[in-house]
């Protein structure tokens, strides 16, 4: 199956210096582009493309298509009336007119613009005051008798470098394409396993540089393309090989065999006032599995809000614990984390557990405290935020680390936290979780080096809430089912998408609604908190809602991963439009936590986007967690789903996982085929596509 080495490093490798033109100060511009060799150029790849094949008739113009056109000039006119201005109107003998705006002009171009002149112009039509213009067009005068070709392919519009004038980078591209290596020496993939339909790597790179004249402009533009399609497989390909190899280099790490529970797992079950689902009881055992061996277990748990992930992971804890070592917990709010602790001490210390507490706000002797605990072994479980990454803390023998809500997280953080327990060649395992259902075929790409459980059943007692959307014109009829709830001795949420009132944004602002909502229902205790409020006193006031000491809290989206209050079964989210699902989906998971039948109204400003209208219909009709994590994934794309920061997720140069998702298993069947029949061609596409060395190796 393997084929002889390519010559990509006598070509591709080959750096941007090599090209005519290219000295180094050109070259540090386009390093600071992350563009360093002639293989960068020719992945860099079109935007958009301009159609000039063909010249379109001034009475066929369509506002906001893109179109070439040839007029002589009929008339000029330069003004000053704000700033300088230059209008030229075009003709071609069919009666229409095309008016040219200029707004940066020199001298000599308007002496170019001479009664009768014969211009060739490139551009977008709008509608102006005097009929279709096109503001600052591209354009050529030509001389006299010339006959001025049309291209024969598209033109090529790249993204900007900046410091490099559009006509040097395309003339640079295509320098670089002339060094393409012939097909048989720049195809990494070996015969036979690319699908029939897709085409050579040289053959796609050209299409998309040059798309001849009878390209499908439209496929291009959406990204469906056959060429797009053949690259976007390679570099799914790559990604995919360079996650496994994390995982092989993880996997060379020993970690600690944590099997003694010392009879505490019984002890918690036998002590919770309720039963683990069958979903619980499934992960647990996955989990239970992982830390049985002396490989290190990297494992992501995802599960909806209140399935039950807290509780896994303190069984997993107690594995550690009855090993005779420590376990940590790291959540990226102190109010999130907080909650952790409370629970986990309230299980397990009757069992003789000692839980500590490291965050920002254990200052003085309570943290030298902590951290002799941490480092002595005294404490056996530690729970906190960023804080745990910090230099001064040490731990004796860190054997489990668990992340709560870890897309919150940077990959280098999750590495902090893992190296604090590495010693003599040996790695903690590693639970991650997160409340944000992450769709399958996501989890496949951005999550290869993981192990992924689901906890996808909810337990039993947890009411469904109700969701009704309704036009912002309905506040009225809110407040007084607000009142009529708070009467019943219930709480309520009033959330809203702005803090501070806003001119460009139709939404109102939090500090507004709490005046109006105070005003209006003078007779109830109502409580706010927002993200710029200091976390001492955002803390206050949650906890005032969760003892009962609030009737409503008006809060932004802070509170979308925050305390849970199980009387709480009213919430209003504002500008419902303006959110996410997973966000709104996030929010609705604040109420619903008791016995109470519990409600969540979207109340939305009109007129909605069709985007808009379908995330509030799906939220509507499903509470699931994983469906609306799908619907997600194909209204927004998978960086708001996983966060920026994810392992290589924002470096994908032609791949979009949601537009691509059909890709992944061919990628996958190819990608374990390599790997074990021709690993040095798994190794050269990772270095294509993403660098000789794996970014997060392990991580």
């Amino acid at each position: 199956m393997a084929r002889p080495a390519p010559v990509l490093a006598a070509a591709g490798d080959r750096p941007l210096t090599t090209l005519p033109g290219v000295g180094r100060v050109m070259a540090e511009k386009f390093a600071a582009r992350g563009l360093t060799t002639v293989q960068d150029l020719w992945l860099h790849l079109p935007r958009q493309y301009e159609d000039r094949t063909r010249i379109t008739p001034l009475p066929e113009l369509q506002p906001g298509v893109a179109a070439q056109v040839e007029g002589r000039v009929e008339a000029v006119e330069r003004g000053f009336r704000y700033r300088p201005l230059l209008r030229v109107a075009i003709g071609d003998g069919s009666r229409a007119t095309l008016v040219l705006r200029f707004f940066h002009f020199r001298s000599q171009q308007v002496n170019q613009f001479r009664i009768g002149a014969r211009v060739r112009a490139y551009g977008t039509p709008r509608i102006g005051q005097q009929g279709l213009e096109i503001v600052h067009p591209s354009y050529r005068v030509l001389d006299e008798g010339e006959a001025g070709e049309l291209g024969d392919a598209l033109d090529p519009v790249y993204p900007a470098v900046e410091g490099v004038g559009p006509g040097t980078l395309r003339r640079l591209v295509a320098q670089a394409l002339e060094q393409l290596p012939p097909a048989e020496e720049l195809e990494l993939l070996p015969p036979g396993c690319l699908p029939d339909q897709l085409p050579s790597l040289r053959d796609a790179l050209l299409t998309l540089h040059r798309p001849p004249r009878d390209a499908d402009v439209g496929a291009l533009l959406a990204g469906r393309h056959p060429a797009q399609r053949r690259l976007a497989l390679e570099e799914l390909l790559a990604h995919h090989l360079s996650l496994r190899r994390q995982r092989i280099a993880l996997q060379a790490h020993a970690a600690p065999v944590l099997v003694d529970d010392g009879g505490r797992v019984d002890a918690l079950l036998a002590s919770l006032p309720f039963a683990l689902t069958g979903a619980q009881k499934r992960v647990f055992g996955e989990i239970r599995a992982d830390l049985a061996r002396p490989s290190p277990m990297l494992r992501l748990v995802q599960g909806d809000v209140g399935s039950g992930k807290t509780v896994v992971a303190a069984l997993a804890a107690l594995l550690a614990i009855g090993s005779g070592r420590q376990a940590a917990l790291m959540a990226p709010t102190e109010l999130l984390a907080e909650q952790h602790l409370a629970n986990l001490r309230a299980w397990l210390e009757p069992l003789g557990v000692r839980v500590a507490w490291l965050a920002g706000k254990v200052i003085g002797r309570a943290r030298s405290q902590a951290l002799a605990d941490v480092a002595s072994g005294a404490a056996q479980l530690v729970v906190g935020t960023h804080a745990l990454m910090q230099q001064g803390v040490v731990f004796a023998d860190l054997a489990l680390a668990i992340i709560d809500e870890q897309h919150r997280f940077g990959v280098h953080q999750r590495l902090a936290l893992r190296d604090k327990g590495a010693q003599g060649g040996r790695v903690p395992h590693q639970l991650v979780m997160t409340a944000t259902p992450i769709p399958r075929t996501l989890a496949m790409a951005a999550y290869a080096d993981l192990d992924v459980s689901a906890i996808d059943e909810l337990p039993p007692g947890r009411t469904p809430v109700q969701t009704v959307v309704l036009g912002a014109s309905r506040r009225p009829e809110l407040i007084e089912r607000i009142r009529a709830a708070c009467a019943e001795g219930r709480q309520a949420y009033w959330v809203c998408t702005l803090i501070d009132e806003s001119d460009e944004v139709v939404a109102q602002a939090a500090q507004t609604t709490w005046e109006q909502l105070t005003a209006a229902l003078p007779e109830l205790r109502v409580g706010f908190v927002h993200g710029r409020m200091k976390a001492a006193e955002k803390q206050a006031t949650m906890l005032a809602f969760k003892r009962g000491e609030l009737d409503l809290l008006v809060a932004t989206t802070v509170i979308e991963v925050g305390v849970d209050v199980p009387n709480a079964s009213l919430m209003i989210i504002e500008n419902a439009e303006r959110l996410g699902l997973s966000q709104l989906h996030q929010l609705r998971g604040r109420v619903g936590r008791g016995s109470a039948a519990s409600s969540c109204v979207l109340l939305y400003q009109p007129p909605l986007s069709q985007m808009a209208r379908q995330r509030l219909e799906t939220m509507r009709s499903t509470s699931d967690g994983f469906v609306i994590a799908e619907k997600d994934l194909e209204l927004r794309g998978p960086g708001e789903l996983l966060g920026t920061r994810q392992t290589g997720l924002a470096e994908f140069r032609i791949a979009d996982l949601a537009r691509d998702a059909d890709l992944l298993p061919e990628v996958h069947r190819i990608g374990e085929s390599l790997a074990a029949r021709a690993p040095e061609v798994a190794d050269r596409l990772v270095d294509r596509w993403i660098g000789g060395a794996a970014r997060y190796a392990a991580a």
